[in-house]
């Protein structure tokens, strides 16, 4: 097909989780034919089966078709298909990167939810044509006419160029690719100049090395050329260049506005980092592509192999993950009770469980989880700052002036019934109120400011529970405020389990110490001696449970007689459990940390 630059459109859609972002991509796909009847699937471009079986877009995926508009020309359409739940956020800033306009999904039977607003406010920051589509018209609980006045009063839309769809029946595809083209502009950028090309993703192959997946904004790019990545400053050779409609094909090479992948046989992930600059090592380009916002992670948790055999495959499988998902952090450290493993960072909860579940999944590693924290900014008295995100290296107490926790500014979108039961879950979270705003009769936006601590465990459970599903959830990151923080440790047969250690606000140490006491004592097995569980701060205990001993009825054997014979046996079954309980070791089950994990 001959190239033109003024008939290219890259875009992306952008929407709530689960307002059909996967379906409507599967519907434009059948519709221009890029994909045939025999080919097609659900969710064709969520290609893990984790994605299908939670129903949910984890990576933002690229694909590549061609369709003939009414004025006989035919046009290329570059679209990036994006997570919608807050965690992963960082997918959809690589999307928006990439592209110049968006479609801004909405349920006509939900409305306007949290990540819908959030995902606007990212897709406007980057300055995209917006154009907004309210999809699932077919339901018969859909309110079209108060999705409207939403996207209306609350995002300032014009009535007029909301579109409506049914992705399901496939109605609205028409008028959404028209819109496409006349709304979103060609992208700029100069054929003539030096190479630059955004990396906007990558993952790895076996035998090609990382394939890198690339918006080309200046220049082009052609088979064994020599490249330079602009940040690392290293030089390779390209050995491939090719686009994806949806399966990657093989091409001559890419022009300017153009997506694609390119592979230089590269073998180590780390040598490209998603945000880099690609130019070529002959004529490089002058100044290096603006990177987008870097996310940092929020929720650290160690992991750690089951058997500590598999430790140098839970690296590799580490290594492999990064390349794919560049928003999670690790790095090595050892545990006395768990013995090697890896300290991970993570952009919320969900993207924890993902991470995991891909590991034993995609690597067959069975893994143990540590409880999970955030990053604590300690002030200690030799005037030295830290940042703590693994409660074994908290400072000794002497030794801080100041502990500062993470502050999150929340927002939850709820009708208008559930606000009362809000509030007290919030207050109960050490939330402080800021503000209402209404988006229509009946539904409102809340604000509040909440420690992140408190909001990474259970509160989207909690949440979505007292409001049967309705409410929904997006946060962004305020601040470090002084706390009044305490490091606990549990302690079995008085030796301390630096696994189950976590860090926590003075008020609530008692209850959740004396709920992980609880839990243990009915997890771990009775041994022959009496075990304490105990929970404390510093040398106080603040909670002590026991697991009674496994008794063997000594005196069984005696018949009559006198009390002497028995009271001989007790006296030399309480010597030996003394000395079992000084010298015996009590196993931790694998459910225990698991376990632990959900309260």
């Amino acid at each position: 097909m001959h190239y033109n630059q003024k008939l290219i459109r890259n875009f992306c859609i952008i929407a709530h989780i689960d307002h059909g972002k996967s379906t409507l991509c599967d519907r434009l796909l059948e519709f221009t034919g890029a994909i045939s009847k025999r080919d097609l699937k659900e969710q064709l471009l969520d290609d893990m089966d984790l994605e299908r079986e939670r129903g949910i877009t984890i990576k933002a995926s690229a694909v590549r078709f061609s369709y003939k508009h009414t004025d006989n020309k035919k046009y290329i359409l570059n679209l990036i298909d994006t997570p919608g739940h807050v965690d992963f956020t960082y997918e959809v800033s690589k999307s928006l990167s990439a592209s110049e306009g968006a479609l801004l999904l909405i349920d006509a039977s939900e409305g306007i939810e949290a990540q819908t607003v959030a995902n606007y406010h990212l897709a406007k920051e980057s300055n995209l044509k917006i154009i907004p589509v309210i999809n699932k018209i077919d339901l018969q609980h859909a309110d079209i006419e108060g999705t409207n006045n939403q996207l209306v009063n609350a995002l300032k839309f014009n009535k007029e160029d909301i579109l409506l769809s049914s992705a399901k029946k496939g109605e609205g595809i028409k008028e959404i690719l028209s819109q496409i083209i006349k709304s979103i502009p060609p992208p700029s950028g100069s054929p003539q100049a030096p190479l630059k090309a955004l990396v906007f993703d990558s993952s790895f192959n076996i035998y090609k090395g990382v394939i890198i997946y690339v918006r080309v904004i200046d220049g082009v790019i052609t088979p064994q050329m020599k490249i330079k990545l602009m940040n690392t400053g290293t030089t390779h050779q390209v050995q491939e260049v090719g686009t994806f409609s949806p399966k990657p094909r093989k091409t001559d090479k890419l022009q300017c506005g153009e997506v694609g992948y390119i592979t230089c046989n590269i073998k180590n992930a780390k040598e490209v980092s998603v945000g880099e600059t690609i130019t070529s090592s002959l004529k490089p380009a002058a100044q290096r592509l603006p990177g987008y916002k870097k996310i940092k992670p929020f929720v650290f948790c160690g992991i750690y192999p089951e058997n500590s055999k598999d430790f140098v495959e839970l690296k590799s499988a580490l290594e492999k993950l990064r390349l794919s998902d560049a928003s999670f952090t690790y790095e090595q450290e050892s545990s006395e009770s768990l013995g090697f493993g890896f300290r991970c960072g993570f952009l919320g909860l969900l993207h924890s469980e993902i991470i995991q579940e891909r590991i034993e999944r995609e690597f067959d590693i069975s893994l143990v989880i540590t409880v999970p924290s955030v990053v604590y900014r300690i002030e200690k008295s030799n005037g030295e700052v830290v940042d703590i995100h693994n409660p074994s290296k908290f400072p000794e107490v002497q030794k801080i002036t100041n502990i500062n926790e993470p502050w999150i500014k929340a927002f939850i979108i709820t009708p208008q019934e559930y606000v009362s039961d809000i509030m007290q879950l919030v207050k109960n979270k050490r939330g402080i109120y800021i503000a209402t705003e209404y988006l229509g009769e009946n539904r409102l936006i809340i604000t509040y400011e909440l420690p992140l601590s408190e909001v990474i465990v259970d509160f989207y459970d909690k949440l979505k529970s007292i409001t049967r599903g309705y409410a929904s959830f997006d946060y962004d990151f305020t601040a470090y405020k002084k706390a009044d923080m305490v490091k606990v440790d549990i302690m079995i047969n008085g030796r301390v389990f630096d696994a189950f250690s976590f860090i926590t606000h003075k008020d609530k140490a008692p209850y959740r110490a004396r709920d992980i006491a609880e839990k243990l004592r009915s997890l771990i097995p009775r041994q022959l001696f009496q075990v304490a569980v105990q929970a404390a701060i510093g040398s106080k205990v603040i909670a002590r449970t026991n697991i009674s001993a496994l008794k063997k009825h000594v005196t069984g054997k005696c018949y009559g007689g006198d009390i002497t014979r028995k009271r001989k046996l007790w006296d030399k079954q309480k010597r030996g459990k003394k000395r079992m309980k000084q010298f015996g070791n009590v196993q931790i089950p694998q459910e225990a940390f698991k376990e632990i994990l959900k309260i």
